[in-house]
């Protein structure tokens, strides 16, 4: 229930914002990789293979600034819209999964100043 709760909460909030871009990677596409790691998320312990591999699923399709970009802002608002998410846990999951996020899971992250490039 909880899984599919956080699915369309953050469907709901970031489905009309992003249907108006047209960038390659949505907000659904974010969250559905990310179902998997909700337990994770809500509170702590190990972190799944199926999470990690929703983690570099985002990752490699986020390619461009604007990609990144959407992917920040989906993140934020799931961050923000879903009250059991642990934000320390949340900021921890690209570490956990070994992969590199340009920026911060959190909801306080500014995603429109910071400079989404790879490293």
């Amino acid at each position: 229930m909880g899984n599919m709760k956080f699915a369309c909460v953050v469907m709901i909030c970031m489905a009309v914002l992003y249907a108006q871009h047209g960038e390659a990677i949505t907000c659904p596409q974010v969250s559905s990789n990310l179902v998997p790691c909700v337990t994770y998320l809500q509170s702590g312990g190990a972190v799944s293979t199926r999470c990690c591999n929703g983690v570099r699923n985002i990752v490699s399709a986020a390619r461009t600034t604007a990609d990144r970009r959407v992917t920040c802002n989906c993140l934020k608002s799931a961050a923000a819209a879903y009250r059991r998410i642990n934000q320390g846990y949340a900021a921890a999951l690209p570490g956990k999964c070994r992969v590199y996020l340009p920026f911060k899971i959190s909801a306080s992250f500014n995603c429109a100043r910071k400079t989404l490039t790879r490293s």
